[in-house]
This record gives structure tokens, C-alpha cells and sequence, in this order.
């Protein structure tokens, strides 16, 4: 008992280190990039070394394995992560101007109407934006089609989507609640969140808990 308690505790540790070293890695290569060109190469980074990571049998990964694989993964998603991360951006910047100034001029009903409405479209977006990075990780596809499998994801696994929408909304919770969370691991987390929902609820291949010798051997056919 006493053995099997140290190795799950050892390998929780491993777990938080691999987020915190996934973390420095990524301000190191945003800076890398300019912060411009590098931000998104390293949001992607993220979801591909945590999709690695979450795949693979071993998970006692060193720092070193872990800086390695998401170098290896900023290079090769410099361009495309670039063309895919900046719309989505603006997007953002839209939705939450339009969002702050309705709550900040009282329009009556329908400023509350508005807001509601506006908050509701923010929370889908940022299920949207955590799947569509995690389904770029996985698949070697144009935007286009990976903005469509987002969004056929987002309609077809109601579980997966729903474990999406807790994620987004805790983390946002667990920023504002304790602020040092996201000083030492910042997207870390919430890219293993979106990874970990699209591994255990969103059956696709490639990404599939289902497809792991280890849930075989625990459900046989």
C-alpha cells in the first residue's frame, strides 16, 4: 500500500513538474518569436507536447525530454499555428470589447439580455478555441478542416464539450482565486484540461484512451 502510494505521489510530482517546465518553455518561446510571431507556435507547442505526454506509456518524462519535445513542436508550428492563432485572437478581443462595454453602459432589459447572451457565446468560444488546438495537435490537416472537426466535436460529443465548458470556467476560477496558479504553470493547465477531455471523452483517433492497452486489458471485448 505504502509503495503503491509513494509511486502515484512520485508520479503526481512528475505531473507538476512537467506542467511548470511546459510553462517556462512557453514565455521562453513566445519571447523566442518576438511575442507576435511566437505565442502561438507556443500554444500549439503546448497542446503537442501534453498530447505526447498523455499518449505515451511513459510519463516520467525529465525536463530535459520535455523542453526537447516542445522545441521540436514550436519549429514545425511556426507558420501554420500563426495563421490559425491570430483570427481567433481578434475574435477574442471582439467579443470581449463588445462584452465590457455592455456591462459597463446600463441599457435596462436588454443590456442584461445582451450581456447574458454575450457571456454565454464567451464561454462556447473558449470550449471552441481549447478543442480546435488540441484537434490541431492531433491531426496533420488544414485549418479549414480543423475548424469544422472542432465544431462537429462541439455538436457530436456533448460529453466531451461539457467537460470542456467546466475546464475553461474552473480555470478561469482558479486564476482569479489564487493568482499564483497561473504565475507558475499560465496555459499549462488548461491546455492538459482540453487534452485530457478530448482523451478520455472524445474518441477520436489518435487521442483515444480507448485505444491504450491498458483500458483494453480493463475492458475486454
Amino acid at each position: 500500500m505504502l509503495a503503491r502510494f509513494a509511486v502515484g505521489y512520485e508520479q503526481v510530482c512528475r505531473a507538476i513538474l512537467t506542467a511548470f517546465v511546459i510553462n517556462v518553455a512557453f514565455i521562453v518561446h513566445t519571447v523566442m518569436g518576438l511575442v507576435v510571431a511566437g505565442l502561438f507556435p507556443s500554444i500549439a507547442a503546448a497542446y503537442a507536447t501534453w498530447r505526447t505526454w498523455i499518449i505515451g506509456e511513459d510519463h516520467w518524462w525529465t525536463c530535459k525530454e520535455t523542453w526537447t519535445v516542445f522545441h521540436r513542436a514550436w519549429k514545425a508550428e511556426f507558420r501554420q499555428s500563426n495563421l490559425a492563432g491570430w483570427p481567433q485572437l481578434l475574435l477574442w478581443l471582439l467579443l470581449i470589447y463588445d462584452y465590457s462595454v455592455v456591462n459597463w453602459h446600463d441599457a435596462g432589459v436588454m443590456g442584461y439580455l445582451s450581456s447574458g447572451v454575450l457571456l454565454v457565446v464567451l464561454v462556447v468560444y473558449g470550449a471552441f478555441s481549447m478543442l480546435f488546438w488540441a484537434i490541431r495537435a492531433n491531426f496533420d490537416e488544414n485549418i479549414r478542416w480543423c475548424v469544422k472537426m472542432t465544431l462537429q466535436m462541439l455538436l457530436c460529443r456533448p460529453l466531451c464539450t461539457l467537460c470542456l465548458l467546466v475546464g475553461f470556467l474552473m480555470t478561469v476560477m482558479v486564476w482569479l482565486t489564487w493568482p499564483g496558479v497561473l504565475l507558475a504553470f499560465g496555459l499549462s493547465l488548461p491546455v492538459l484540461v482540453a487534452v485530457g477531455c478530448v482523451y478520455f471523452f472524445g474518441r477520436i483517433p489518435g487521442l483515444n484512451v480507448r485505444d491504450t492497452e491498458a483500458w483494453k486489458a480493463r475492458h475486454p471485448a
